[in-house]
Parts: structure tokens; sequence; C-alpha cells
């Protein structure tokens, strides 16, 4: 099922962040958004995941679906440890063995101590691990390879592409190479408003 947001309006206080936002994104692919700081790649996952409250318009194909989501900040339990992070919000049956072969293949330990002494990075594979094990129709990736050395990166890229294949993944990033890595179609936002090029269809 595809996404379809149609004129999307949203402001915070007295600043515009979209002004009549439309478009599409087909199920069961990946679909990176792209666009530089502050054109509201965030705002837009966010809207999708229904944590924030549109002004006016529509977004369908979204509501109901069983998502998961790496936030740009982290979120995790600093004192406990990579595998009982992920095993807080896994699916039902997702075992402390299948939450170390997650971990295993970004390049983590799963017994290596509290998160808390992790790198930025780790911490970011962590997180990533987390909404992977999660029970998702839909992933939401909120600049997932930030702080990522170009080898965990390719790393993480890889067990995207294996764990969520023939489902619906958006991605915000800063980056065109994230997006031709994960095979995935491309929207940009514009500076100004959010807007995307008028009547600009997925590219890949």
């Amino acid at each position: 099922m595809e996404i379809r947001i149609e004129n999307l309006r949203k402001s915070y206080g007295g600043r515009t962040v979209f002004a009549n936002l439309n478009c599409a994104f087909p199920g069961g692919r990946a679909c990176c958004v792209l666009g530089p700081s502050g054109c509201g790649k965030t705002t837009l996952l966010r809207l999708i995941a229904g944590l924030e409250a549109l002004d006016s318009g529509a977004i369908s194909g979204a509501a109901g679906r069983k998502t998961g989501m790496v936030f740009q900040e982290d979120r995790l339990f600093l004192e406990l440890s990579a595998e009982r992070n992920v095993l807080l919000t896994a699916r039902p049956g997702f075992s402390r063995g299948d939450a170390r072969a997650l971990l295993g293949e970004l390049g983590l330990d799963a017994r290596s101590g509290p998160v808390r002494a992790y790198s930025g990075g780790m911490r970011r594979r962590v997180a990533l691990a987390r909404a992977l094990a999660s029970d998702f129709e839909l992933l939401l990736l909120d600049e997932p390879f930030a702080g990522l050395d170009d080898a965990a990166r390719a790393r993480a890229i890889e067990v995207i592409r294996a764990r969520a294949a023939g489902r619906t993944i958006l991605c915000a990033t800063h980056g065109a190479d994230d997006a031709r890595a994960l095979g995935a179609d491309v929207l940009r936002l514009d500076a100004e408003f959010g807007r995307f090029p008028p009547d600009a269809p997925p590219t890949r």
C-alpha cells in the first residue's frame, strides 16, 4: 500500500515547513527523502508516524500500520546492554539469540556492557537493530547512518536491505550515496517551505 500525501500544510509558530506538499511513496520499496538541514525531512517522517499533527491536508496509507522508527536521537536505555535494548521492543518470538545475531550483523557485541559506554556510532547501530527487531510493516529512518564510518555504514545498509526486504522504507538523509546504496527511489525536498519539485515522480 502506498503512502499518499495531499495538500499538506505544517507550520511551527510563524515558520512554514510545508506550504502545500503533494507526493506518494510506493509500498514495499525504499525511498530516500533528500534535502538540506531545515527543509522538513524529520517533520515529514514524524507526520507520517502520527507523532505530529498536520495543519491541513491528508496523509493516507500510514495509519494503523506497524511502524519501526529510528529517530535522530538514539533514545536508548543507557544502563542496559545492547541486547536488552533490542529485546525490550522486539516482536513476539524474537529471542536473545536473534538479538545477538542481528547485533553481530551490525558489527556489535551484544554482551559488551551497558550502551552508556558505547560511541555515538555504536549507539546508532543499536537503535537501528531495535527498529529492525520490531514487528514492522513500515520502517522510518531519520539520518540512520549519522556517526558511522564508511565500513559501518556499508554494513548497516546491507542489513537494512536484507532485514526489511519487501517492506516500505522511508529514509531521511543528506546523502544521495545512501539512496544509491539502498537501491531506493529519491524524492527531494525544496529548501524553501519543504516543497517537492512540481509533479516530480520518484527516481532511481
